[in-house]
Parts: structure tokens; sequence; C-alpha cells
């Protein structure tokens, strides 16, 4: 199986951060803006979900969002999640199957952070879902520009620079 098979069996279409996508669940409820944090504009629904699809030749560049984002690990190797916090501490975590060498099959990454994540093997891809909660709407996707990170973490800059698009 490639990652073309996989694109091509589930539609999978490309992500503006990188990668490939096709959203899977929108939840029929919602939750009215009221009761959401200041961030939000707007209603959500409870959660959605996804399919991402990242190979070895691109990477998921950082970006954030408003909400807590659950990664499941599917098919292929093992992706490289990097976060930085809010505060600016950085730390990555390999999701993949090999719990016995510290890999985990899902991860939550935490509403606010700055995360990109890449393929940690050359020729191959990572086959991944990602659940979020309250639901994703691009309202609350932010993809900076290279500059506009550095500025903020300037101790990150080298990783910074590496995952970003410009």
């Amino acid at each position: 199986m490639t990652s073309n098979d996989i694109i091509q069996k589930f539609n999978l279409q490309k992500h503006p951060e990188g990668g490939y996508f096709k959203e899977t669940y929108r939840s029929v409820g919602y939750i009215e803006n009221k009761n959401l944090s200041s961030e939000f504009i707007g209603d959500r629904n409870y959660a959605t979900g996804i399919y991402f699809l990242l190979t070895s030749d691109s990477f998921s560049a950082f970006h954030k969002i408003n909400q807590d984002e659950m990664w499941h690990f599917y098919l292929g190797t093992t992706l490289k999640l990097h976060m930085i916090s809010p505060e600016g501490n950085y730390s990555y975590i390999l999701i993949g199957n090999d719990i016995l060498n510290n890999e985990v099959p899902q991860f939550v990454v935490p509403a606010q952070y700055w995360f990109a994540a890449e393929v940690v093997k050359n020729n191959s891809f990572a086959f991944t879902g990602c659940t979020v909660a309250p639901g994703f709407d691009f309202n609350d996707f932010v993809l900076p520009k290279r500059e506009e990170l550095i500025k903020l973490f300037p101790q990150h800059s080298e990783i910074i620079s590496r995952l970003t698009h410009s």
C-alpha cells in the first residue's frame, strides 16, 4: 500500500498546513457561541474528525487552533509531532505503533499550542486521524508566517524555520 493508494481510496485533499485530509465526522449537535470561550466566533459542533496523511517529502507546518486536538495513528511510519506552548516551551511526541520504544498510538495537543508534524522515516508516510472538540472551524485555524512565529519564540528559530512554509 502506498500513500497514493490511501489518498485515492479516501479521496483526500491537500491541506493548507501540508499533507492531505478529509473530514469524516461532524456532530449534528452544536455549542452556542455564548457558551464558548472568547477565542471562538460563532457556534461550534460538539466534535469533528478527519483523516490526515503526511508523507516524508512534506511536513505539517506550525499552526494552532482554539481546541484540543487528539491524534490517532492508523498506518505507516512514525510521526514526530512538535509543540510550542503559549509560554514558549518546546516539546515533541512520537506518534506510532512501536509502543515499546516510547511511541504512542494517540495523543492530545492542548488548545492554543503551536504544533507541526513530520514523518520520521524517508520514503514513507503516516496515516492518522484527528478529533477536535469543540468541532473544528477554519476560523479557529492560524497558520503564521515564519517571521511572525520566530518573533514570538526566537529561542526556537531553527525548528520554526524548518517547519514553516514562508
